[in-house]
């Protein structure tokens, strides 16, 4: 692999999110890796589109409306549902022999195989699922005093957590083929025996790297996950050749 090679990071979002909570990273990370912040129906500069509440639907809209980006080189790297997300694509890309990431980065997101619906909240309570968006953390305090910011995150997280109810583990599922990085806060209340289990779905390379802080670890100690990141990346494209490379 050249050394000027790109690879595009495709970057699903976490419930209630847009593709914004990715633009941060492109003027932190190296030239090399090139940031796609994906973008869901319903939100952000989709707002007026109609959202896709069930899992199935919304993986194969990813893979039809991201082909152009999953060509030549690309990573995916998903955060709590983009996790799932991006699990499912790649089994939805293998399905259909298309071509597969170089590497899938799974973030503060139990495995497939562990996911525990109970824990989401009832998505047609407002309170309910205010109360989770205070429990996670990760919401600035304006989206709390605006009632319409409110409104729209709380129609997003709703059809969010929609889209992980309709998921459905199936027990055959291969194990992937490429390199299998997750990342975890140690402060999360994810059961730790459910972040681990993603080893079980690793067909080749495996990792796990643990940062202090809650949910949204990737917020707290960002410099750390960017530079775990970038590391893992390296080593999975090019055998340690991007390795060295350190966040900006």
């Amino acid at each position: 692999m050249a050394g000027s090679a790109r690879v595009s990071l495709l970057c699903l979002p976490c419930a209630g999110a847009s593709a914004t909570m990715y633009l941060r990273w492109r003027p932190l990370l190296p030239r090399w890796i090139e940031v796609v912040p994906v973008e869901l129906p319903g939100r952000g500069m989709r707002m007026g589109e109609r959202f896709v509440e069930t899992y199935d639907a919304l993986v194969e809209r990813i893979c039809t409306e991201q082909a152009v980006a999953m060509q030549g080189g690309f990573a995916i790297f998903g955060h709590s549902m983009g996790a799932l997300l991006a699990y499912g694509v790649v089994q939805r890309l293998r399905s259909l022999g298309r071509p597969l990431p170089v590497a899938l980065f799974a973030s503060g997101s139990s495995a497939p195989s562990q996911r525990d619906p109970d824990r989401l909240p009832d998505t047609h309570d407002d309170d309910a699922l205010i109360a989770d968006l205070r429990r996670q953390g990760g919401t600035p305090e304006e989206v709390f005093a605006s009632a319409e910011l409110m409104r729209i995150t709380l129609d997003t997280l709703g059809a969010d957590y929609r889209v992980c109810r309709s998921f459905e583990y199936v027990s055959a599922d291969t194990p992937l083929p490429m390199p299998l990085h997750v990342l975890a806060g140690r402060q999360d209340d994810i059961d730790a025996v459910r972040v681990e289990a993603w080893s079980a779905h690793a067909g080749g390379a495996f990792s796990l790297d643990w940062f202090d802080g809650g949910h949204f670890f990737i917020r707290q100690h960002e410099a750390a996950v960017l530079a775990a990141l970038v590391r893992r990346l390296g080593l999975s494209v090019a055998g340690g050749l991007h390795a060295s490379h350190a966040v900006a």
